[in-house]
């Protein structure tokens, strides 16, 4: 097994033994089986599953990278003294608690869908928002990892990343409805589409709600994201600019890194 194999498995394992991670994953055990108990409406409950999701999902992620990557910072040096690649331990760091994460929330809403099954299109609609909070998760964890390694104090930092969150999941959604009507008068349908994709917790919001037909929900804008996102190759758009938010960071990151003095 290499070094980075071996990091991950260490921080997977040493992630699961946290309580707060067991609690994160039986809430979301909990609110899943409430809203499918008492509901007699899939769609409903998987409307309100999604808001929360959409909040606390990018909120959990983005605190526990930042504590846990502070946190770790002396057994990250002990680590450095040794033999192995820098891009290998802090990979490895992230994609241990990243995939610990991952697992906590899948495994939350799958046991409680599991219970409560559903049908197959239901199943569907699960996978869809099991996949991109999964996808949110790595985003806003790779977020916080490069916010923490550009600075120093804890309280900068970690100050600085909940920033982040809260432009992402409450300010921009103000900026971007003051946007539409400041500019009502002109063709705004491209330029909102562009918007979407720079903000991943509205892009997974909109894949969610189409699949479910619940354009209604997004406004008078839902056609115009409707006719985009609804089709398949807005579909790969869209996950190809989720799926890039994970990659640029993690870049950035892995360079900072590799020259920083620890």
């Amino acid at each position: 097994m290499n070094s980075l194999a071996k990091i991950v498995k260490y921080s997977f394992y040493d992630i699961l033994r946290s309580w707060w991670v067991l609690l994160y994953g039986l809430f979301f055990l909990a609110i899943t089986s409430t809203l499918l108990y008492f509901s007699g409406d899939f769609t409903k409950s998987l409307v309100s599953l999604l808001n929360v999701v959409l909040l606390l999902v990018p909120l959990i992620s983005t605190v526990f990278g930042t504590m846990y990557f502070y946190n770790s910072r002396e057994f990250t040096e002990l680590l450095l003294a040794q033999p192995i690649k820098r891009s290998h331990i802090f990979l490895g760091q992230y994609l241990g608690l990243t995939i610990s994460l991952m697992l906590s929330f899948c495994l939350g809403i799958g046991l409680a869908f599991v219970v409560y099954a559903g049908t197959l299109e239901q199943s569907s609609h699960l996978f869809m928002l099991m996949l991109c909070g999964s996808l949110l998760t790595a985003i806003f964890t790779i977020v916080a990892f490069l916010v923490s390694v550009c600075f120093e104090d804890k309280i900068k930092g970690f100050g600085i990343a909940i920033l982040i969150w809260l432009c992402a999941a409450v300010i921009y959604d103000g900026l971007f409805l003051a946007f539409l009507v400041v500019f009502n008068d002109y063709p705004l349908e491209k330029a909102s589409v562009g918007i979407t994709l720079f903000n991943p917790i509205d892009l997974s919001r909109i894949l969610i709600l189409l699949r479910l037909e619940t354009a209604a929900l997004l406004g008078y804008t839902g056609a115009v994201f409707e006719k985009f996102f609804g089709t398949m190759q807005g579909t790969l758009i869209s996950f190809t600019a989720l799926v890039l938010w994970i990659i640029l960071p993690l870049i950035l990151f892995i360079r900072k890194v590799s020259h920083k003095d620890f």
